[in-house]
């Protein structure tokens, strides 16, 4: 059993697409889970994500890290991945990571993005972000895993103390941890269709510039809010 974890918040428009790109695998639906942990919502999120998903519930912990620490409490799955509400999962992406984890040694996984979005811009900064990837993981220096792309070993992942409740890069931070309970892995097959509408409304610069503004200062901030998911 593999489970799948999807914080939410306000998605409407978009969980749909994600939801039924994971209902469209190809392995059978009941060798995998979807879970929603929402935020409270006040759409029709919660309502949507009910036609497709196992579990529907609202977080108790905070913030989009805790989210996923209690999807991952609920979970069955010996192996738990992450996505975002608004990416898009290829019909392959189950099948790689029960392939990529039959090795015993891998505790974590995880692949690069593309933009959903069209623009030479989008692919820019994207093309971007998976060459940074790239070379961080190939070169053993970091691991820039990302929480809409990125699976573990369940027991693994407990050990190291699960995600840290930061308001951002609580995705790249648990791979420090991950290392020392096992082989992190990435692997180019698990691409994900990422959505590109924070950085279209407020600019690749300026949402990056606060991207590493929030996690040079240890994750957490009081300066910068306008992209924030309002996770619980």
């Amino acid at each position: 059993m593999i489970s799948v974890i999807i914080p939410t918040f306000n998605e409407e428009e978009n969980i749909a697409q994600c939801l039924v790109s994971l209902t469209h695998q190809t392995v059978a639906r009941t060798d995998y889970e979807i879970i929603v942990v929402d935020g409270g919502s006040k759409d029709a999120s919660c309502t949507i994500a009910e036609k497709y998903a196992d579990k529907v519930f609202t977080q108790t912990s905070k913030k989009v890290g805790g989210a996923r620490n209690d999807g991952f409490i609920a979970a069955k799955g010996e192996v738990i991945a992450t996505t975002d509400a608004d990416c898009i999962l290829p019909p392959t992406w189950i099948e790689t990571v029960r392939e990529d984890f039959k090795d015993e040694h891998v505790v974590q996984l995880y692949g690069p993005v593309y933009p959903i979005e069209v623009g030479i811009g989008n692919k820019l900064s994207i093309l971007f972000a998976n060459t940074f990837s790239r070379i961080g993981y190939y070169s053993h220096t970091f691991y820039y895993t990302l929480g809409c792309n990125t699976a573990f070993r369940k027991d693994a992942f407990i050990k190291a103390g699960m995600y840290r409740c930061f308001d951002a890069g609580d995705d790249l931070e648990i791979a420090l941890r991950m290392k020392d309970q096992g082989k992190v892995v990435f692997d180019g097959r698990l691409k994900v269709g990422f959505s590109m509408r924070r950085y279209e409304q407020f600019g690749t610069l300026k949402s990056l510039y606060e991207w590493f503004y929030i996690v040079s200062h240890g994750g957490e901030t009081q300066k910068y809010s306008y992209t924030q998911k309002k996770y619980k």
